[in-house]
């Protein structure tokens, strides 16, 4: 397991950094920091994790994400496009402790609070790539500072935005305790897909097999394996909507090596199967 702390590098000569990614395929892991970052997605498609949350992305998701809240984006397979995002980094008191809480703020503030969750915003998308792109191309330090201040509150103030995970604890344990349980995400974000072993994510929060199963449990309030499942059926409703794939297929290419189990799971959490799923979506509102 690699760490998955990243240092962003912020610039002695700025307060802010804002970058422009072009790859292949996105390459940054499953990884968290204290800084503040809007990701604005310019081309490209996959899926997005977010602390506990996942879903699929396409060119104009744009995601503001407050700090030590894990998260990547994975390019889908057999994509051929490249990859391309703006990213943009500041930290909490990146222009003084208390600047925030002067009354004009208010809404960036507030902003800036519910991003704890990660926002996903729902549009003015192309109006924002516009001014990121602006703050990209200034070279003035002070007017640069001045775009970003009208870009946080234009997306304050204009833009749609909704909250990606439900309120979770997670942002309030330890820096120890969120560095541990970050890693057992990543390990799960990276292999619900196939064998995934109990004693392996203990190992890796450096828990004995019974007292990990206890720190689980109360930090998320769910089982591992719950946990795992999440993600597995998440996964198993993107494969039923946007595939043609038979189910049995799906079932394990979504990590089930068993498929009573996956019916069983599936229908505990929606109360129908997995193909009156799919027909039920495919066939819309009456």
């Amino acid at each position: 397991m690699k760490p998955i702390f990243e240092a962003v590098k912020l610039s002695s000569s700025s307060s802010f950094i804002i970058r422009e990614f072009t790859e292949k395929r996105f390459s940054a892991p499953y990884h968290y920091h204290p800084e503040y970052e809007l990701t604005l997605i310019v081309q490209g498609s996959g899926t997005r994790y977010v602390g506990t949350h996942m879903q699929d992305y396409c060119a104009g998701d744009l995601i503001l994400l407050g700090a030590n809240l894990p998260h990547c984006w994975k390019t889908a397979d057999g994509a051929t496009e490249r990859s391309v995002s703006i990213v943009m980094h500041f930290g909490e008191s990146f222009l003084g402790d208390d600047f925030f809480l002067i009354p004009e703020m208010g809404r960036i503030a507030q902003l800036l609070k519910d991003s704890s969750n990660g926002l996903w915003f729902k549009n003015k998308t192309e109006t924002v790539k516009g001014m990121m792109q602006v703050i990209l191309e200034e070279s003035d330090k002070y007017r640069r500072l001045m775009f970003l201040l009208d870009l946080l509150h234009y997306l304050a103030t204009t833009a749609k935005y909704s909250a990606l995970q439900k309120r979770s604890g997670l942002t309030s344990l330890s820096i120890s305790d969120r560095e541990r349980i970050h890693q057992v995400f990543a390990y799960i974000v990276d292999n619900f897909q196939y064998d995934i072993s109990l004693s392996d994510a203990a190992a890796i929060a450096n828990l004995s097999l019974h007292a990990f199963c206890k720190y689980f449990k109360r930090v998320t309030r769910k089982t591992f394996i719950e946990a795992v499942n999440d993600y597995r059926i998440d996964f198993a409703i993107r494969e039923l909507i946007n595939t043609d794939k038979p189910i049995a297929r799906i079932c394990y290419e979504s990590g089930f090596n068993d498929a009573s189990n996956f019916y069983k799971t599936f229908r505990g959490r929606f109360n129908i199967s997995p193909l009156q799923y799919r027909n039920a979506f495919r066939k819309g509102p009456d």
